[in-house]
Order: structure tokens, then C-alpha cells, then sequence
């Protein structure tokens, strides 16, 4: 009797260990963006949990790159689909060091020149061996489940769903209110 428990016990924790019956997923499989909270510029929290139910554009920015203008296309995408859009802005300086400032610095650049009024979180890293977690879920297909994904420069976009799926990405010279993104808001 004691075999016959044992090997009972046995083949019911191998089952949960390889990750094929029961639908069991391993602690700390993160299966959406919703699970990230992160630093926002002015010191607060981002809670993407909060965006359930609207698709969510996240966006690594920089306030010296020929790409900044962008800040202004993406306000304005803000603005019109509000209903159903959340962008949250990533100040990042990974590429050619244009993203030298502070948060303070920041926030008042976007503020000033953009009249940014979405999200924008504290300054991150989006690559290297610093790169800020959600960033790593980003872009690997072992995190996110739907694609790898290289970030070439600033302003990479990132779609998701209102479930917090990947959805799509678009380098840097899809502009925000392409018809590349607008087709997924309509």
C-alpha cells in the first residue's frame, strides 16, 4: 500500500513540476501587463491592473532624439481614444545618451514642450543588464507568450490588449497615429 502511495504521490508531482496537467502554471509566470506597478516620474505608482478593460501603449521615450516630436502625436492619440487607450510613456537612456535628465527634468520637458498629460514612468532601463522587468516581459516570447522582441531605439511601441496581451510592436518610425496603430483603436 505504502508503494502504491508513493508512486501515486510521485506521478501527481511530476505532473504539476512539468507544467502539463491540472493547468497549472509556475509561481511567478507573469501572463499580463497587469501585473506591473511601476515608479511613476513624479514619484508615484503606475498600476497597469488599473487599465483593465482599455488596450495600453507603452512607448520608451527620450527628450533628445529626432523621435521626440513624437510625444506630440502622442498625446494627441491619448486624447482621442481615451475610451480606450492608455499610453504610459518609459524615459530611457540606452540609446546615444538622450535621455540624460532627471525625472524632474523630464516630466518638465513633456510637460512644457508636449503638454504630455498620460502616464510616464520613472526613467528606466529598456535593454542591457540593467532593463527594467516589464521590459523584459516585453520582449521575450518566455515571458509574454506572444513575441521576441529587439528594441533598435527610442519611441518602440508597444500594444496590448484590453486583457494585458501583447498585441503588436512598432519601431520607431511607425508615428502614433499611423494607420499601423489607429487600425487597432477603431
Amino acid at each position: 500500500m505504502l508503494k502504491v502511495v508513493s508512486i501515486a504521490a510521485l506521478f501527481l508531482m511530476s505532473s504539476f513540476i512539468t507544467n502539463k496537467n491540472f493547468g497549472y502554471d509556475p509561481p511567478g509566470k507573469i501572463k499580463s501587463i497587469h501585473a506591473f506597478k511601476v515608479e511613476g516620474l513624479d514619484g508615484g505608482k503606475i498600476d497597469f491592473s488599473k487599465f483593465k478593460g482599455k488596450k495600453i501603449l507603452v512607448v520608451n521615450t527620450a527628450s533628445k532624439c529626432g523621435y521626440t516630436p513624437q510625444y506630440e502625436e502622442l498625446e494627441k492619440l491619448y486624447k482621442t481614444y481615451s475610451d480606450k487607450l492608455v499610453i504610459v510613456g518609459f524615459p530611457a537612456n540606452n540609446f546615444g545618451q538622450q535621455e540624460p535628465g532627471t525625472n524632474t527634468e523630464i516630466k518638465e520637458f513633456c510637460t512644457k514642450n508636449y503638454g504630455v498629460t498620460f502616464p510616464m514612468a520613472a526613467k528606466v532601463s529598456v535593454k542591457g543588464d540593467d532593463i527594467a522587468p516589464i521590459y523584459t516581459w516585453l520582449t521575450n516570447k518566455s515571458k509574454n507568450g506572444v513575441m521576441d522582441a529587439d528594441i533598435k531605439w527610442n519611441f518602440t511601441k508597444f500594444l496590448l490588449d484590453e486583457k494585458g496581451k501583447l498585441i503588436a510592436k512598432f519601431d520607431s518610425k511607425v508615428t502614433p497615429l499611423s494607420e499601423e496603430i489607429t487600425r487597432y483603436l477603431k
